[in-house]
C-alpha cells in the first residue's frame, strides 16, 4: 500500500512540474500579431514573422539610364519612379522584421544559361543585346544582364543589405531552377508583399508560380512598373493587376502596407 502511495506521489509531482514548465514555455512564446492589410478584391490580415518582400529585377539593366532597357529605348521612367516607394516599403519591412528577397535576371557570361539556340528566352533576349559589352555611365566596362556586373546590380537606392537574400534567375519567373521556394519555405514563409519589374512580364510570372504554390501575394502596385502597353488605354499594368485581383491574389500599394506595419507596432507597444 506504501508502495502505491509513493508511486502516485511521485506521478503527481512529476506531472504537476510538467505543467508548469509547458505553462512557462507556452507564456514565453511569442504570439504571430497579424496585420491586416487593405487591398483588392478585399482586405488581408498577414502574419509579419511569416511574410516576405519580394523585390524582383529592379537592377540597372531595367530601371537605370545606360541600361539594357534604356539603350534599347525602351522608356524606363516608370521603373525610377517606383523607386521611391519600394525604399519606404523596405525600410518599413526591415523594421517590423519581414524577410527582403531580391530576384535578379542574370545569366553566365558564356550565356550557357540563355536557353536553347532556338529558344524564345535565347532569340528574345539577344534581340536586346544581353551579353554585349557596354561603358556604364561612370565609365566602367560591363556586359549587358550578365551576372556580378554593373548592369545586374540592384539599383542604388534599394541596394540589398547584408541580412537580405538576393537570388539569381534565367527566366521571367524567380521560381524557375531557383532555390526561391526552398528558401521560403526554410524560413516559413507564406505571405509574399511583391515588388519591380515588369508588372506584366516578370512580376506577373512570379506571382503565378507563387500562387501554384499556395503562397498568398499581395502586389504593391505603386511599386511595380509596365513599359509593355504604357501607351494603351489600358495597360499591361493595369490588366495584370486585375488578373492578381481577381485570380492571383491581392493588390495594395505602398502606403496602405506601411501604415498596416506602423498600426500594428503602436499597437504592441507597452
Amino acid at each position: 500500500m506504501q508502495s502505491v502511495v509513493i508511486r502516485f506521489i511521485v506521478i503527481a509531482l512529476v506531472s504537476g512540474e510538467f505543467c508548469i514548465a509547458f505553462g512557462a514555455a507556452s507564456a514565453a512564446e511569442p504570439k504571430n500579431e497579424m496585420v491586416t492589410l487593405n487591398a483588392k478584391p478585399e482586405p488581408i490580415a498577414i502574419d509579419p514573422a511569416r511574410s516576405a518582400v519580394i523585390v524582383v529585377d529592379m537592377e540597372n539593366d531595367f530601371a537605370a539610364k545606360g541600361g539594357m532597357f534604356d539603350r534599347a529605348g525602351v522608356d524606363v521612367s516608370g521603373a525610377q519612379k517606383a523607386i521611391g516607394p519600394t525604399a519606404k516599403v523596405l525600410a518599413a519591412a526591415r523594421q517590423a522584421g519581414l524577410k527582403i528577397v531580391y530576384l535578379k535576371m542574370g545569366y553566365r557570361p558564356d550565356l550557357s544559361d540563355l536557353g536553347a539556340t532556338d529558344s524564345v528566352n535565347r532569340t528574345r533576349h539577344l534581340k536586346f543585346g544581353v551579353g554585349q559589352k557596354i561603358q556604364t555611365p561612370d565609365g566602367r566596362e560591363s556586359r549587358l544582364l550578365i551576372r556580378d556586373t554593373w548592369d545586374t546590380d540592384i539599383v542604388p537606392e534599394l541596394k540589398p543589405q547584408a541580412s537580405d537574400i538576393v537570388i539569381y534567375k534565367t527566366r521571367f519567373s524567380g521560381f524557375y531552377q531557383t532555390d526561391l521556394d526552398a528558401t521560403l519555405k526554410k524560413f516559413g514563409i507564406k505571405y509574399l508583399i511583391v515588388t519591380g519589374v515588369t508588372t506584366s512580364i516578370c512580376v506577373e510570372s512570379t506571382v503565378r508560380d507563387a500562387m501554384f504554390r499556395d503562397y498568398l501575394c499581395v502586389m504593391l502596385r505603386d511599386c511595380m512598373s509596365e513599359p509593355i502597353g504604357h501607351d494603351l488605354p489600358r495597360t499591361n499594368h493595369d490588366a495584370s493587376l486585375l488578373n492578381a485581383e481577381v485570380l492571383l491574389g491581392w493588390v495594395s500599394d505602398s502606403d496602405q502596407f506601411i501604415n498596416a506595419l506602423a498600426a500594428n507596432a503602436s499597437q504592441a507597444a507597452p
